[in-house]
């Protein structure tokens, strides 16, 4: 192990032809950057690159990278998109919250044309999400529920009573039976927070 300087998110540590990206980091057009704070470590393992890996101090904080899974709660919606906070990155609190986007052709995989966001989510959901892009300059992260154990996990009716899931579009109040529309998502036991 060779501890080196210290790293910032979202810095270009070095191309992807001088090393292979380890924990806290993620490559991009043949570099790999650091996803977190933390100390930089290069380790020379069996394979012919060394592995670039960069460890967290225990108080810097988590964010989230492309190709993972985040758990977020919806703020707003509108016709074109539903703006959401992040919550957790896996199964790890975020000491603050950072803006998501999930736009309306990332909702679902097929049938991108039919749509309708307000059919998918509503406000206060708490949905699971995957990072597709660091976003832009707002610092909005881009994200996406196509796959089927995607989607809104805890939905409260109008009733305000918690929803149960029916079908893969929808879930019904337990307490008025009304059914509402959602894009459900099949949770897979790795994924339930306790």
């Amino acid at each position: 192990r060779q501890p080196l300087s210290p790293s910032v998110a979202g810095e270009r540590l070095c191309s992807t032809e001088e090393a292979t990206a380890g924990s806290g980091t993620y490559t991009r057009h043949g570099f790999i950057f650091s996803s977190l704070a933390g100390c930089l470590e290069r380790r020379n393992e069996d394979s012919e690159l060394p592995v670039v890996s960069v460890v967290r101090d225990s108080e810097s904080q988590l964010l989230p990278n492309v190709g993972a899974v985040v758990t977020c709660k919806v703020c707003s919606i509108n016709s074109r998109f539903a703006k959401v906070h992040i919550l957790y990155v896996g199964s790890t609190p975020l000491k603050s919250t950072f803006r998501g986007t999930i736009r309306r052709e990332d909702i679902r995989a097929t049938e991108k044309d039919k749509v309708e966001v307000y059919k998918s989510f509503r406000p206060s959901d708490i949905v699971l999400a995957k990072v597709i892009s660091l976003g832009d300059a707002q610092s909005n992260y881009l994200l996406s529920t196509a796959e089927n154990e995607l989607g809104v996990v805890v939905a409260r009716s109008e009733a305000g009573v918690q929803m149960v899931p029916i079908s893969w579009c929808e879930m019904q109040c337990p307490r008025t039976h009304t059914k509402e529309f959602r894009k459900v998502a099949r949770v897979q036991p790795q994924f339930l927070q306790t």
